[in-house]
């Protein structure tokens, strides 16, 4: 997963577009993605501003990289926008009074659409790409290590960092990196 790249600090989603440095990261989190030489069966990318320019970004280098990503698997849902998914407990730098928590059956069924060992049918490895948003993806790998959600708040991601979740057809999970931001220049790297 990809944490969508530095963005204007608008109120609302189409006033969050993404900054030139934002473009920058962008690139640069593409060509490494393209640089592993992964074959991305799809792709999907959050329906808010930010994350579909990051992820466009990303597209255009992984294509100039001939990083394999098959014909149907780009996508774009609502499942993955940003939200506070649950109260972090404890409270970390938050103020939960600004947030209302609405957003937790989205993202858990994120969780659930994206999260799960593959089907019995399954004849080989595929590689899903997500292009989302760090509240997402703190989340996310929350549980899919089977820690307490509410510690979604105890990591922090930088802008175009890049997260990687291994679920084995046992139904294994491991996570070999949290927040990967190696890739970028140290001058480029933001936090929300």
């Amino acid at each position: 997963a990809v944490v969508s790249t530095q963005s204007t600090g608008g109120q609302g989603d189409d006033e969050r577009s993404l900054t030139p440095l934002g473009r920058e990261q962008a690139a640069e989190t593409g060509r490494h993605l393209a640089a592993l030489g992964v074959p991305y069966t799809e792709v999907v990318i959050s329906t808010l501003t930010r994350a579909q320019e990051t992820g466009d970004i990303i597209m255009e280098e992984l294509k100039a990289g001939e990083a394999l990503v098959s014909e149907h698997g780009l996508s774009r849902t609502d499942l993955l926008m940003e939200g506070s998914p649950i109260e972090a407990v404890p409270q970390i730098r938050f103020k939960p009074e600004q947030y209302e928590f609405e957003d937790g059956v989205r993202i858990e069924a994120a969780f659930r659409r994206f999260f799960h060992r593959a089907d019995s049918e399954q004849k080989s490895e595929s590689h899903e790409l997500l292009v989302c948003h760090a509240n997402v993806i703190r989340y996310l790998v929350c549980r899919a290590t089977q820690n307490p959600p509410e510690a979604w708040l105890r990591m922090s991601l930088a802008h175009g960092s890049v997260t990687e979740v291994i679920i084995e057809p046992t139904g294994e999970v491991f996570v070999s990196g949290i927040g990967d931001k190696g890739h970028l220049p140290a001058k480029m790297v933001t936090f929300s």
